[in-house]
């Protein structure tokens, strides 16, 4: 007989997977620390027009409000352009109800300070936005800025 035994040849060992939920957080918190999230969701097309002079502002005392035809997957509303306050189409008589909203949920230091910012698209007709500047009169809210795209210099 043979001193030495001759082992299993082929067989592979066993795969530790000690290491497989470290590595799962760790991509875990990855995406949770790179992504970010969307404020709205566009129903409108909004193909901004350009500025040569333009300012950023705080976000968090500027209200939006998107104006423009309803954009390829909403064709079933229409053609006309519309108003889009947050992730829904409104009418202009839901603009004062969503002005008072927001000034009720933020914080009171800043509710004298409040801007309603519109992002147009520059293809709407001037009078949508007539009418809806006439309802922010109504609710009192008189600070209204435009948003721009920034001009390429040439």
């Amino acid at each position: 007989m043979s001193k030495f035994k001759k082992g299993k040849q082929g067989d592979l060992p066993a795969i530790s997977t000690a290491s497989l939920p470290d590595i799962v957080f760790m991509l875990l918190f990855f995406f949770m620390v790179a992504t970010v999230m969307r404020d709205n969701s566009l129903k409108v097309k909004n193909e901004l027009p350009t500025a040569s002079e333009i300012e950023k502002l705080e976000k968090d005392r500027t209200m939006l409000i998107y104006a423009g035809k309803p954009s390829d997957a909403y064709k079933n509303v229409g053609t006309e352009a519309r108003i889009q306050i947050n992730d829904d189409f409104a009418s202009l008589a839901d603009v004062k109800p969503a002005v008072y909203e927001f000034i009720n949920k933020t914080r009171e230091e800043l509710r004298e300070k409040i801007v309603v910012g519109f992002k147009v698209d520059k293809n709407t007709n001037a009078g949508l936005v007539s009418d809806i500047k006439q309802e922010l009169r109504e609710a009192n809210a008189l600070k209204v800025m435009y948003l721009t795209n920034q001009a390429t210099e040439e």
